[in-house]
Parts: structure tokens; sequence; C-alpha cells
């Protein structure tokens, strides 16, 4: 339970990082307390999209991954971050990711910046 919090707060940290540096990756709201806690729950969908999706999309695409020598990952990374904005949007969340380029720098952004908060956050398995 420690570990799903921990990665919850790492994916709502790197979600973050990227809504700061793209411009059209947006998070709307009133107050802070207010983006903080739409942040959390699009992280939540963003962990729930890469637990359930992404292993499946992986699958399938596994010969494009050695064909492309795991470029692919970018692309599949970029379809997890604008399947997570579809549905937040279904979920009424203010969180939006406008056009594939965006989806992809953004993705980067987010497995650069997550797997840094992995690495220093304690994951709870001492």
């Amino acid at each position: 339970m420690k570990n799903f919090v921990v990665k919850t707060l790492a994916n709502a940290g790197a979600l973050a990082v990227a809504v700061w540096l793209l411009d059209k990756i947006t998070l709307t709201g009133g107050s802070t307390g207010k983006k903080i806690g739409t942040l959390l729950l699009v992280a939540l969908v963003f962990g729930l999209v890469n637990f359930l999706v992404k292993p499946i999309v992986q699958v399938l695409t596994f010969p494009l991954f050695i064909l492309t020598l795991g470029l692919i990952t970018l692309v599949v990374n970029a379809l997890m971050l604008l399947l997570t904005s579809w549905l937040a949007d279904k979920l009424d969340l203010s969180f939006h990711v406008e056009g594939f380029w965006t989806a992809v720098v953004g993705g980067l952004i987010i497995s650069i910046v997550s797997w840094a908060l992995n690495v220093v956050l304690p994951d709870g398995k001492d």
C-alpha cells in the first residue's frame, strides 16, 4: 500500500512538472488546493491506465518495439497520456493534453521525472 502511495505521489509530481513546462498540457481550477486535489486524481487515473492498458499495448506493439529499437515506447507513453486526458475529461477533471506531439514530449518529461522521484522516494520495501 505504501508503494502505491509513493508511486501515485511520484506520478503527481511528474505530471505537475509537465504541466509547468508545457503550455499545451493544462490543469485549470480555482485554488491551489483544488489544483493539487485534481492533480492527485489525475495521477491515480494515469497510474490505473499504465497498470491496466499499457501492458496490453506493449504486447501488441512488441514487433514494433524490436523494429524501432524501443523508440515506440515514446508513442505508447504519449498514447497513455492522451488516454488519461480523455478519461480526465469524462470524469470532469480539469486536465487536458492538446495534441499528439505535446503528449510525446509530456510523456518523456513524465517518464524522466517519475523515474527520478521513484529513485529518491522511499518505496516501503525495506
